[in-house]
This record gives C-alpha cells, structure tokens and sequence, in this order.
C-alpha cells in the first residue's frame, strides 16, 4: 500500500514538473505536438482579441517579445530555419545577390523556387545559408522574413494571428510569448 502511494505520489510530482517544463521550455520534439494541443485554445483567444482589441496591445506584446528573448537564445534551436523557408522580397535578392557578388537571376536560379502562391523561397529546407553551428551566414542580410521572425513584435499584432498560430508550432519563444499574453490579458 505505501509503495503504490509512494508510486502515485512520485507520478504526480513527475506529471507537474513535465508540465511547468512544457510552459516554460518547450522541446522542439514535443513542439508541435503542444502547439496542436493549444491550437484551439490559441484560435479561440485571437478571434476574441480580434474583436475587441485592447488599446495596449502592441505595448505589451513588445513586452512580452523583449522579456523572452532575453532568455532565449536562437542559436540553439534555429528550428524555424530547419523545418521553414522564406519568402524573399525583390529587395532582400537584391541586397543578397550583392553580398554573394552574384546577379540577383544567379542568386535565383541557385537558391530559390516560385511557389503555389507566386513567391520566392527556398528550393529546400533547411535553409541553405545555415551552418553546423546553427549560425546564418548570410545573417547581416538575411531576408526581412527572417529578420522580423516570429512576428511577436509587430505592429497591429492582432492582424497576424493567423501567422502566429502557425509560427508557435516551429518557435519555442513564440510558443512561450502566446501563453504569457494569455496569462498576462485573459
């Protein structure tokens, strides 16, 4: 009896400890999986965000995108450049081209593909301009899509949650950002 009391007591402990760790650490392997779990959740909060827009919105999630980003380091995920591609902009080929010393039809023969919608991206994941150390080598004229990811710190945030449902799926910060805004403006 003490033992199977012990056993259920150390499963509950271990339950609440994988719990407060899934919240505050999310593991890329178990990512998606809790994106998925909270995707209703997250849908049905943007819908009502959407509707009633609070005055401080921008203000507090440029808060919130600067309090986790002082705690995560990209560098030792770079999920988003993994298992997603950029949309390149006229611009960022131009700037891009340049810095390879290529012509930007060159740059785009090489690296990029027109996709369903019409846009450039990536011929493949991961990213090709991503190292073994998780570092960009392109990164002082990375792609605008890249340097704005994931979005949390937007303007008129509330116009992007479709792209934020999808971006808690690849990014653990992201992921982290939703569920402090939930916490912080029920």
């Amino acid at each position: 009896m003490v033992i199977r009391l012990f056993g259920y007591l150390f499963c509950l402990i271990l339950r609440f400890i994988f719990q407060i760790h899934k919240l505050t650490n999310p593991q890329i392997n178990i990512l998606p999986k809790l994106a998925k779990d909270k995707h209703i959740e997250n849908k049905k909060y943007f819908d009502k965000l959407k509707k009633k827009t609070p005055k401080n919105l921008d203000y507090v999630m440029q808060e919130l995108h600067d309090a986790e980003f002082k705690k995560t380091d990209c560098l030792t995920c770079a999920n988003c450049c993994k298992t997603t591609g950029p949309l390149f902009t006229a611009a960022d080929i131009e700037r891009i081209a340049k810095h390879l010393r290529q012509k930007p039809q060159q740059f785009i023969s090489q690296y990029l593909r027109i996709d369903e919608d019409n846009d450039c991206v990536l011929q493949s994941v991961p990213c090709t301009f991503l190292d073994a150390e998780n570092y960009c080598m392109i990164y002082e004229v990375r792609p605008k899509a890249c340097r704005e990811f994931p979005h949390t710190d937007r303007k008129k945030f509330q116009q992007i949650t479709d792209l934020t449902l999808n971006n808690v799926a690849i990014c653990p910060a992201a992921f982290n950002i939703v569920e402090a805004m939930k916490k912080r403006m029920p």
